[in-house]
């Protein structure tokens, strides 16, 4: 199997790095070769954040090149737009409609981009984008952003939903499992 490459974007504290090692279980419960990158960015002061999954029958490094994510995930459409670059002319952005002001524009140095999606759709990139803070809250948490997206994403995956719960059940507290589970099916539901 040709390597697949997603990219999880957002911004710090939003829940990337449980997303990818979801993703990493996911993939390696199903026997897939899988590299997992470490969180680049400025997660800790709300900056821009990105980590990389690679899987396949062989993968020898976790870095993803501009040109070749199948899927770029993210949790802000701002992030969306700026890591646009590396999504491959079939990919797909599975993105969150949230906007989170960085930096400029809480300065008032710059302003927030105005109609995002439609300037993503124009690109010809394959934009599946929704509000998944309204449906995290509704699972009971703003922080399950993660989790909806994750729902949403397994519309591209051939993946049983009980390889998805299992990699729920072995890396979310137990405390907080019902609460993800429920965001994933809005997710998915969506």
């Amino acid at each position: 199997m040709e390597t697949k490459n997603i990219m999880i974007v957002g911004v710090g504290g939003q829940g990337s790095l449980l997303a990818s090692k979801l993703l990493g279980h996911l993939l390696l419960s199903r026997g897939y070769d899988v590299k997992v990158s470490e969180v680049h960015g400025m997660s800790q002061r709300g900056g821009s954040v990105v980590t990389y999954v690679r899987y396949g029958d062989r993968v020898c490094s976790p870095v993803i090149d501009r040109g070749q994510a199948d899927f770029i995930v993210s949790f802000e459409l701002l992030e969306a737009a700026r890591w646009l670059p590396y999504l491959k002319k079939d990919g797909v952005i599975v993105t969150n409609t949230q906007q989170i002001d960085p930096m400029p524009v809480i300065t008032g140095a710059a302003q927030y981009p105005e109609q995002l999606v439609e300037k993503l759709n124009a690109t010809g990139a394959r934009v599946d984008a929704f509000d998944c803070l309204k449906l995290a809250e509704e699972a009971g948490s703003s922080k399950a952003v993660n989790i909806v997206l994750l729902g949403r994403l397994s519309h591209y995956f051939d993946l049983p939903e009980d390889a998805w719960m299992a990699s729920l059940e072995a890396n979310v507290p137990a405390k907080f499992l019902e609460m993800n589970k429920k965001a994933f099916q809005l997710g998915k539901n969506s």
